[in-house]
C-alpha cells in the first residue's frame, strides 16, 4: 500500500459501486439519506472499504468478532435483513421520509463522500 489513503479508504472503485447502490436503492424503496449527509458519506465509506476488504459490504456500523463469519452468514451485508424486512437501518444510511433525521436527498456524489472521509 504506497498509498498512504488506501488503508483509511474505499478504493475508487469500491467507493463509486456503494456510492451508486445507495442511491439506486434509496430511490427504489422511498428512503432518503440523513439530513446530515457526513452521515451518509462515513457510511458509504466504510461499506466500500469491507467491500475491498472482505468481498462483500458488511454493515460497518456494528462490531463483529468475525467479519468473514458475518459476510458468509450474509445478515448483515448491505441491504442487511432488517432494512430489506422492516426498513430499520441501524447507519441511518436508508431512513423512511417519517424519521426525524431523514433529508430529501437520494444522492451524494463521490467528490462529497471523499472530502468528508479524507478528513479522518
Amino acid at each position: 500500500m504506497n498509498i498512504h489513503s488506501q488503508s483509511t479508504q474505499a478504493s475508487d472503485k469500491s467507493l463509486e459501486a456503494m456510492r451508486h447502490f445507495s442511491e439506486t436503492y434509496a430511490q427504489r424503496t422511498g428512503t432518503y439519506f440523513c439530513i446530515d449527509l457526513g452521515v451518509t458519506a462515513v457510511v458509504i465509506e466504510g461499506l466500500g472499504k469491507h467491500k475491498d476488504e472482505l468481498g462483500a459490504p458488511l454493515c460497518p456500523c456494528r462490531h463483529y468478532e468475525d467479519k468473514a463469519a458475518e459476510v458468509a452468514a450474509a445478515y448483515w451485508n448491505c441491504p442487511c435483513v432488517p432494512m430489506r424486512e422492516r426498513r430499520e437501518c441501524h447507519c441511518m444510511l436508508f431512513l423512511t421520509a417519517d424519521n426525524e433525521f431523514a433529508g430529501d436527498q437520494q444522492q451524494i456524489s463521490f467528490e462529497q463522500i471523499r472530502s468528508t472521509t479524507a478528513q479522518g
